[in-house]
Parts: structure tokens; C-alpha cells; sequence
């Protein structure tokens, strides 16, 4: 079976020519792009404005816009409570030459860097006033309402693939009903906060999801430093608890323990050390 023309091809931007998208960009939001400020990612290119601001240019396949859109940073701009960089505005075209949709979003420039990669192989050292900032950002984004659905690793989640990846991994018998569903993040690690001012950026994945996705994937992305892994854990200690945040631990566990698992990947053992402990307790309690 020949699959649709706009999935026949995969695309990475790191690799890619992106210069005359760049500038289509700059005519479009009348702006002037640093090119040696310029990130390049697998989908997306960003860069500093001669304005002051940030630009985010995104390419997707036409296929994978789906009902939702993928308008999470103007969508996230509405949000009440929780540390994100401004949003200003967006110019979004479809490609004449190949079946894709690009998007550039144009916010104010992130308070501070990166804290590092998705997964971090060192303790940041983090102060205590970033950690109540991030438990306040977290806290409101509970709160509010949305209609989007979350896309970890741009999936939609849903009940049927909550209990699929738990159970592909961890065949125990125990229900994996999740009771309560809240907005998230959806792709909280640390390559997606900044310090040493908090903040928290790359919104396209956000919506309801389990309570306790975003704790848990935190804590995920720190298992190689030990330390930091349960700082995450005291922190968001009241997720954790919960049951629902025993079954998001699990989620995330199943994608490092499971079959693309990698031999060398540090997170392994404490991986497997959680997941034995989750599941005898919800075995316990069932």
C-alpha cells in the first residue's frame, strides 16, 4: 500500500535548506531574523528578530495538522498563571512544492536559557524560588480550560493508549482508568524550561491529558541524576500520590523500559526500580 504523498517523505530541518522559508518570514512578519542566532531542529527553526522578539517556524506534513490544528503557542496565550514567554502573532502558508503547512510565531524573547537537554546528564542546581515557580506555572495550568487534547510525542492521548502502553510493558492486573484529566503541558523537560528565570515555552503539544503527564515526564527526563530525579518528586509530591500519577509514572516508564528501550540509557534501572514499586502498590490497593 503506497502511503498518502504528504507521509511518503520525512523531513528534518536540521539538514534541510531553510533559507528562503526565513525569508518568506521576514516578509511577511516585517522583520529582519539574526541568522547566527538561528536554533535548527528536526521540525522547527527558530531565531532572534532585529526587533527583539523570537521567531518559531514549524513544518508539518499536511496530514498531521488534524482537527486540533497546531496553534498551541497562540493558544496558550490565553492562560492564566503560568510563566510563558509573550505572544505577538503568526503568518502560516502551505508549501506549493511538497504537501506541508508552515507556521511562524512570532513571542517575546524567553527570560533566561534553556536549563539544558531533554534529558540532563547533571544536576542544574536549580534555586528554591525557580522550583516554586515551576509549581505555581503547573498549579494554574490545572486550572484552566481548553478543548485541545494533549500530543506527548505528538500522539493524542487517550484512554486506549494510556492502558496500551502500560500494558505492553507491564501486564500486571491492575485498572488503568484515569479519574481525572487536566490541561498539560504535554512535553515538560527541561530542554523546554528556562532558568534561572522560569519559564516554560514550546506549547504545541498542550491539552488535556491524565493529571500527573507533566510530573511524571519531568521526573522521567531527570532519572540519570538520581538527586534532581527526586527533587521532582517532593516537588510535585501531591501528583506522584495520586493515583492517576502512579499510572502517568508507568506511561513513562513504558517508553524507556519498552522495546526501542536503549541498553546504554542511564535511566533504566531507576526506571525499572519505580515501575516494580507503582505497580505492587497498585496491585495493593486494587
Amino acid at each position: 500500500m503506497t502511503p498518502p504523498a504528504s507521509a511518503a517523505r520525512s523531513f528534518d530541518l536540521r539538514v534541510e535548506s531553510v533559507d528562503h522559508v526565513l525569508d518568506r518570514v521576514e516578509r511577511s512578519l516585517d522583520t529582519c531574523l539574526d541568522r547566527d542566532t538561528v536554533v535548527r531542529k528536526r521540525r522547527t527553526v527558530g531565531a532572534q528578530t532585529d526587533r527583539g522578539t523570537w521567531v518559531r517556524v514549524e513544518k508539518r506534513a499536511v496530514d498531521r495538522i488534524g482537527v486540533q490544528g497546531w496553534n498551541g503557542t497562540e493558544c496558550a496565550a490565553r492562560l492564566e498563571g503560568v510563566a510563558q514567554p509573550a505572544w505577538l502573532g503568526c503568518v502560516v502558508w502551505q508549501d506549493a512544492s511538497e504537501p506541508v503547512v508552515w507556521r511562524a510565531d512570532e513571542t517575546r524573547l524567553l527570560p533566561g536559557s534553556p536549563v539544558g537537554a531533554a534529558v540532563l546528564g547533571g544536576d542544574p542546581g536549580l534555586p528554591d524560588e525557580w522550583w516554586q515557580a515551576l509549581n505555581v506555572s503547573l498549579d494554574a495550568l490545572a486550572t484552566q480550560d481548553t478543548g485541545r487534547i494533549a500530543t506527548p510525542d505528538t500522539v493524542t492521548i487517550t484512554q486506549s493508549l494510556v492502558t496500551e502502553s502500560i500494558r505492553s510493558v507491564f501486564p500486571s492486573d491492575f485498572d488503568t482508568t484515569i479519574e481525572r484529566w487536566v490541561p498539560a503541558h504535554a512535553d515538560l523537560n527541561w530542554a523546554n524550561m528556562t532558568a534561572p528565570t522560569f519559564s516554560l515555552f514550546d506549547w504545541e503539544d498542550w491539552g488535556i491529558a491524565p493529571l500527573g503527564l507533566d510530573s511524571a515526564s519531568l521526573w522521567a527526563s531527570s532519572l540519570a541524576v538520581p538527586p534532581l530525579a527526586d527533587r521532582v518528586r517532593r516537588e510535585r509530591r501531591s501528583d506522584f500520590r495520586s493515583r492517576d500519577g502512579q499510572l502517568m509514572t508507568l506511561f513513562v516508564c513504558s517508553k524507556i523500559l519498552g522495546p526501542s528501550a536503549h541498553r546504554e540509557d542511564p535511566r533504566l534501572e531507576p526506571a525499572r526500580h519505580m515501575a516494580k514499586q507503582v505497580v505492587a502498590e497498585l496491585q495493593r490497593t486494587a
